[in-house]
């Protein structure tokens, strides 16, 4: 049986009359993007494509850990005691991953990118590649003992970040749900408030399509299992994201290693956790959100997403199939 969501408040605001669908598309940030709005007839749609692709670039130029030229680059790079004067998307950024770092007690670490290059899941020396080794104990401890979290400073008055030497910024749990705000945001500048927005499969909407129905979109499914908790969620004035263990891993002795890593342990995740979906207003908090709860695990990820007041699903490896675990806030949008 499938589940249908809904939103807790709608808005009755409809396209204006005569107004049609235009879909953009594209590759960015190693992935694909799509925005598909309604306009008004006589809007001016190819500069809004254009503007759209440009919020894209703006992301990958400061945040991109493949460009080494990219804002997160040269502070990676950077000599110990440096202040860095961030940009406006980075300033936005990094300030959410730090909040949802203290509120989670560590389980989400955006200072962790050393630890993710260690485990192959970075931009160098990948797991995919041939020589490959996961890495050994002494040195997952050596890095965890380093504490980079602690040590570094933000300082959001000042628009600044200290490094402190050697952390390595890795935002890729949270850039691209941020991205998905920018297209969103980018469309209602330019006086365009129905829309659905997507990057690598996270999406946001707003308003609703010609016919008057809202932005519905099926939940992403555990690979193998998609039938399995089935669920459609009306994204009116929502965004959703989904972190899942099926996305790149490789195994190792007998033990498989998710890209999802706990920052506290030094270690991929192994708490039977398939996928985490969190439906949140902001794309970019669902993004980091879905992937700190993955790292909580069911029960304390529960516990977390109870105190936050976060819809979030738990799809959890069983014997025999997939379980659903689902907070509150979850259960109050479901219709059936």
């Amino acid at each position: 049986m499938r589940s249908v969501l809904l939103p807790l408040s709608i808005s009755a605001a409809l396209p204006a009359f005569g107004s049609a669908t235009f879909d953009a598309a594209g590759a960015s940030m190693g992935t694909t993007w799509s925005a598909r709005a309604i306009a008004p007839p006589g809007f001016d749609t190819a500069r809004v494509r254009t503007l759209l692709k440009q919020q894209l670039d703006q992301v990958v130029a400061q945040m991109s850990h493949w460009e080494d030229d990219s804002h997160l680059a040269r502070y990676n790079k950077a000599p110990a005691g440096s202040w860095h004067v961030l940009p406006d998307a980075f300033l936005q950024v990094i300030g959410c991953a730090l909040q949802v770092a203290r509120d989670s007690g560590g389980a989400y670490d955006p200072c962790a990118g050393a630890l993710v290059n260690l485990w192959g899941f970075g931009a160098r020396r990948r797991y995919d590649q041939q020589g490959f080794q996961a890495p050994d104990a002494a040195s997952v401890a050596a890095l965890l003992a380093r504490a980079d979290l602690a040590r570094i400073q933000f300082d959001p008055a000042g628009r600044r970040l200290l490094q402190p030497g050697g952390v390595q910024l890795d935002l890729s749990s949270v850039a691209k749900g941020f991205a998905v705000d920018q297209l969103a945001r980018s469309l209602d500048a330019q006086g365009l408030h129905h829309y659905l927005v997507e990057v690598g499969g996270e999406l946001r909407g707003a308003g609703a399509k010609v016919d008057g129905q809202p932005w519905w979109v099926s939940l992403e499914g555990v690979p193998g299992a998609e039938t399995e908790h089935a669920a459609v969620v009306a994204l009116h004035g929502l965004a959703v994201a989904t972190s899942g263990d099926y996305r790149r891993f490789f195994s190792y002795g007998a033990r498989r290693a998710s890209h999802t890593l706990d920052p506290r342990t030094g270690y991929p995740i192994d708490n039977n956790i398939a996928s985490v979906t969190v439906i949140h207003a902001q794309c970019m908090a669902a993004d980091a959100l879905s992937t700190a709860l993955s790292v909580l695990g069911h029960e304390a990820g529960l516990a977390f997403a109870e105190q936050q007041q976060l819809a979030a699903r738990f799809l959890l490896r069983r014997e025999g199939g997939l379980q659903e675990v689902r907070s509150s806030a979850w259960e109050a949008m479901l219709q059936c």
